[in-house]
């Protein structure tokens, strides 16, 4: 009988809703039951795409042992960490402060109250390597509580009190200066591997946050050291097994195995990875032209548009890492879906091509993955000797891919990270003329709009199949779906997304913002957990803290306002306090401060919709290289941006004024004076 998860609109909760376990959701009343029981609560965290998530439902929630010892002592919660981050975030402090790690799944063993008193992450079947079973840190839990009570509740208060105590404030750090900017492009040098092109350490994600960073340290400051750093990782990412060679866009990481041995992707394709590293290389091709640039923006936006879009026009969060081996296996494995062999490439592409594919994507004899198969990769540097073969040989194998089974798909809709997915696939679209790119980016967020947003101008973080979820949307959610307004306001030169922008960053200043300027992920009226979160480092996505802090600024730059701007210096002082120090962990607010440090500019083009001179203008100011740079485009003096009031047209023709620090440049009517404008 399907347990209380049954009715949950997360896909994470509803692989959960057979289990023997008797799951509750995240609510009141599961709190309520452990108080009227007097047991404690146990709470597991993860999500649909975390590998180690399935590994122990199969192995510990799935047994009926398991779960009938589960039931008899504990009250069990489950949360999809997707659908409640500040949940997620402020017990992953409490695992990370008392056992130095974290990680999913998690596991947090706590009092009616909430109050955590026993932490730790994957748990296995039998006690092995050091690690104690799950059954017998369950034993031990019920043990502790039931003998050991007193001992118990002063771990779990002494816990709470000390989370309590951390709060972030902006402080008198100011804004972050020409020196912040330098000492953390100094930082991140000692950080790179200039051989490899990567970061340090084994396991590497994607860092693009900090590449928008470099990227626009360079456009502004012309530093060398950041552009050959950003395109070092750029073409080692590009390179290697964390992209996918066939079908576009990223895994969540690599690791490599052994010394000498190639990466090896975690094969989970995430949205947010995907949506900040297409605009990522988008900017790259801006700032350079390179054509390896160009074509990964666009296979990662044609990828995104054909494997995450779902019927209700917004882009599910995942893609599983898992799959089935083949149509008539029930058993699944990690990244059966993306490895080959040679016989399997020589089936699809005859001996010759297969040869020639092995060769190119290194494919082995004893390959480079598992039971003989091998990770797609680019061994070779360089551009591509014969482009022509490369593509059909990949539009092949594409194609005989489709075939297999595919990994499993969470369909939830996370309002935040289709913000990035709006913002990347509204300006690859404008930047490469595919109108049809613009026009997916624009129906999600018409989806954002309808669904996650009500007239109060308050989001809901998540829905699924076209019904809202129950939980609001935290700091990240209004940030990023803003930022994704305000580039979709720039490419259509529609002013209704400059206004939804600011509906939103109005939330932001109203209920998330404290008395100095600092920044909460949860508004002042949300649920109370046992300390506000609060963080402003980045993490797999920009922090809500610096996410914000930049919407802010650019929309204070679209309207003159002087209230957001403010907000968004006070924000920033944090960027001046943690960047020269843990630039890796706060690059959107490293990139945020480049926007402020030039102006950020702003670029006005007038002239009728229709005339080929007002588009190409508009291209050119969509392509302008300065940081932040914000643009309106439409008649003069049409009330549809803030910007476009009082720009006349020059000679009867279209035109383009760009302004900064309340000086304005003369009007200019072509595209390299435009362009001259817009370079630092």
């Amino acid at each position: 009988m399907p347990n209380r998860l049954a009715q949950a609109t997360s896909p994470y909760l509803l692989q959960h809703a057979d289990n023997p376990v008797d799951w509750w959701p995240w609510e009141t009343d599961a709190f309520e039951e452990a108080r009227r029981r007097d047991v404690p609560v146990f709470l597991s965290v993860g999500y649909s795409a975390c590998h180690w998530c399935h590994v122990m439902a199969h192995e510990s929630f799935e047994d009926d042992d398991t779960a009938a010892y589960m039931n008899e002592h504990f009250v069990s919660v489950k949360v999809d960490r997707e659908e409640r981050p500040d949940v997620d975030a402020v017990y992953m402090e409490a695992v990370q402060a008392a056992t130095g790690q974290g990680g999913w799944p998690m596991s947090v063993f706590m009092t009616p109250d909430g109050k955590p008193f026993y932490f730790g992450t994957y748990f296995p079947p039998e006690a092995r390597h050091g690690m104690a079973s799950f059954r017998q840190v369950l034993e031990g839990v019920h043990s502790a509580w039931t003998s050991r009570r007193d001992e118990v509740g002063e771990v779990a208060a002494k816990i709470t009190r000390d989370l309590a105590e951390r709060q972030l404030s902006t402080g008198d750090a100011g804004t972050p200066t020409e020196e912040t900017q330098t000492l953390a492009l100094l930082q991140l040098t000692r950080d790179v591997d200039p051989a490899s092109g990567w970061f340090t350490g084994d396991t590497k994600f994607p860092p693009s946050m900090v590449i928008e960073f470099l990227l626009r340290h360079h456009a502004r400051a012309g530093s060398v050291a950041a552009l050959e750093m950003a395109e070092g990782l750029c073409g080692a990412m590009a390179r290697s097994s964390l992209y996918d060679q066939v079908g576009g866009g990223f895994h969540r990481y690599v690791l490599t195995p052994r010394v000498g041995g190639p990466l090896v992707p975690h094969f989970e394709k995430m949205l947010y990875d995907n949506a900040l590293l297409c605009r990522v290389y988008a900017h790259l091709w801006r700032l350079t032209g390179s054509e390896s640039a160009r074509r990964v923006a666009l296979e990662t936006a044609d990828f995104m548009v054909r494997e995450l879009r779902t019927a209700e026009g917004g882009f599910a969060s995942a893609l599983d890492a898992d799959s089935a081996v083949d149509h008539k296996s029930a058993r699944h494995v990690e990244g059966a879906h993306y490895v080959w062999t040679p016989e399997q490439l020589t089936a699809v592409l005859g001996a010759e091509d297969a040869a020639f594919a092995a060769g190119y994507f290194g494919v082995t004899r004893e390959g480079t993955f598992e039971e003989g198969a091998s990770v797609l990769q680019l061994p070779q540097d360089g551009p591509a000797e014969d482009a022509a073969r490369i593509a059909s040989v990949r539009q092949r194998l594409l194609a005989a891919r489709e075939q297999r089974p595919r990994p499993g798909r969470d369909d939830k809709i996370v309002a935040a990270w289709n913000g990035l997915a709006v913002a990347a696939l509204a300006e690859v679209g404008g930047y490469f003329d595919r109108p049809d790119l613009v026009e997916r980016a624009t129906e999600a967020a018409d989806l954002l709009v309808r669904l996650h947003l009500d007239t109060g101008g308050r989001l809901v973080r998540t829905s699924k199949d076209g019904r809202a979820g129950a939980n609001a949307g935290v700091l990240e959610d209004y940030a990023d779906v803003a930022e994704g307004f305000l580039a979709l306001a720039a490419v259509t030169a529609e002013g209704v997304w400059l206004e939804f922008a600011g509906l939103l960053l109005d939330g932001v200043r109203d209920r998330f913002t404290g008395a100095e300027g600092e920044l909460y992920d949860t508004a002042d009226d949300a649920e109370r957990l046992i300390r506000r979160p609060q963080d402003p480092t980045d993490n797999a996505t920009p922090s809500g803290w610096t996410a914000a802090a930049g919407a802010l600024l650019s929309y204070a730059a679209h309207t003159g306002s002087e209230a957001h701007r403010t907000a968004a210096e006070q924000a920033l002082g944090v960027v001046k306090a943690l960047g020269p120090r843990v630039p890796r962990f706060i690059g959107w607010g490293l990139a945020a401060a480049e926007a402020l440090l030039d102006g950020p500019r702003e670029v006005a083009v007038v002239g009728p919709p229709g005339d080929p001179a007002t588009r190409a203008l508009h291209r050119a100011a969509l392509l302008g290289i300065a940081p932040g740079a914000v643009v309106a485009a439409g008649e003069p003096d049409s009330g549809e941006f803030p910007l476009l009031a009082d720009r006349p047209l020059v000679g009867g023709g279209p035109a383009a004024y760009v302004c900064r620090h309340f000086v304005c440049a003369a009007p200019v009517t072509d595209e390299a004076g435009l362009a001259r404008g817009l370079t630092p």
